[in-house]
């Protein structure tokens, strides 16, 4: 099992998005972007489990998480036909290579 021990930076960092999420919505567009980036591509299970479970930012996360994390996207949806079409295209191939 590997334990994982965070840098300074990460927990400044993390630090910084929790104040962030007190005063959501009201941040500016750039804090803003900077919030959706951290989630989206920098944040890892246990900085997302962290902010969670802090019960001071639990409002604002809750709407951040509902502005944008909950909802899927377009990506999301041709991410899925893609999946599906290549599972159909497998199962078709495997079908026509037992006949």
């Amino acid at each position: 099992m590997t334990i994982q021990t965070q840098s300074a930076t990460a927990l400044a960092r993390r630090a910084h998005v929790e104040a962030l999420l007190v005063a959501y919505p009201d941040v500016t567009p750039e804090e803003h972007g900077m919030l959706v980036r951290y989630f989206k591509r920098e944040a890892n299970a246990l900085d997302v489990g962290m902010i969670a479970s802090n019960e001071s930012i639990a409002r604002g996360y809750a709407r951040f998480r509902h502005d944008h994390l909950d909802r899927f996207t377009w990506a999301d949806l041709a991410k899925g036909i893609v999946g599906t079409a290549i599972v159909v295209l497998c199962i078709g191939l495997v079908m026509l290579r037992a006949l």
